[in-house]
């Protein structure tokens, strides 16, 4: 794709959005921003804001009509200390993905000029938990509740048409400065009440922010289709990762949590932090991206401060 483009983006306003969008009026694209809220954390001339409700239709619709690319990284949040699984915490769950994934592949089909290329956000939840199974993009879905919403959440982008580039981005753990992971386990960690979860043996499949906007940046530059894991190329255990955080923090990570006080704690959803998915970005390597942190303990020294 050209450097010129004029992109829409969904969850632009996100831990993830936010520097996307940075990236892309940087470098010289332009951004329609469809979003609920009216917050403008960007202030640049190429970026645009657009009010909108996604759930259902309206004129939002029409400004997808000449766009050059949609990417679309809506979704409640996953996993909420202060949020069940319940019946109506999964609708909302499922809505915030499928019913507004579909929404826009509607706009996309029905729109008079055509997006070329439709990156949409999934996650490495498609897969369930495998072990020590090393997962890239072939691996068959899971049948647990993340999996089975992953599938649907990607069937609702794939509805875009056969005639639009489709990316899913199977996204990992991602590690940032201000939010994402690292916001709630930080508190933890420097006080030196951090530490591994569960017996620690699970696989975790983590990506560093910069990587993440970048292979995002990847694929829509390089026209990616079908499934692309968002994941560094050096999965870690649980166990690795807290000795990995203490260390860079220079705090000991010795207080483990039991899975059964998680699952009291979280319930259901504690299973998410149960899964082990040692995910590998097989298709991210074949396309050519070259990732700017690889391993755990260079993202962890880029993120925190000594």
């Amino acid at each position: 794709m050209r450097s010129d483009m004029w992109i829409c983006v969904v969850g632009a306003t996100g831990f993830v959005g936010t520097p996307l969008v940075r990236e892309l009026s940087q470098r010289g694209d332009t951004c329609t921003v469809l979003t609920r809220g009216v917050r403008d954390p960007w202030r640049h001339k190429r970026v645009e804001i657009v009010t909108a409700d996604l759930t259902g239709p309206g004129a939002w619709q029409e400004r997808v009509s000449g766009c050059d690319a949609v990417i679309n990284l809506a979704g409640a949040r996953i996993i909420d200390p202060t949020k069940r699984w319940t019946a109506s915490r999964k609708k909302l769950l499922r809505s915030s993905r499928v019913d507004l994934t579909r929404n826009l592949s509607l706009a996309i089909c029905e729109a008079k000029d055509r997006p070329s290329a439709f990156l949409s956000a999934s996650a490495v939840g498609y897969y369930g938990s495998r072990g020590d199974d090393v997962i890239d993009e072939d691996a068959a879905p899971g049948k647990d509740f993340l999996g089975e919403l992953c599938v649907e959440w990607e069937a609702a982008a794939m509805d875009a048409g056969s005639d639009v580039s489709v990316a899913l981005l199977r996204t990992g753990m991602v590690l940032g400065n201000g939010g994402g992971v690292l916001g709630p386990l930080l508190p933890l960690f420097k006080t030196g009440l951090g530490g591994p979860w569960g017996d620690g043996k699970q696989w975790w499949s983590w990506i560093h922010l910069a990587d993440e906007v970048g292979l995002i940046l990847h694929a829509l530059d390089r026209k990616v289709t079908g499934p692309l894991n968002l994941t560094a190329p050096k999965p870690v255990t649980v166990n690795e990762f807290a000795e990995a955080l203490g260390s860079g923090l220079r705090r000991p990570s010795l207080f483990r949590a039991p899975e059964k006080m998680l699952r009291l704690a979280l319930g259901e959803s504690a299973s998410a932090l149960m899964a082990s998915q040692r995910v590998i970005p097989k298709k991210a390597t074949a396309t050519g991206y070259m990732f700017r942190f690889p391993s755990l303990y260079n993202a962890l020294d880029d993120l925190l401060v000594k």
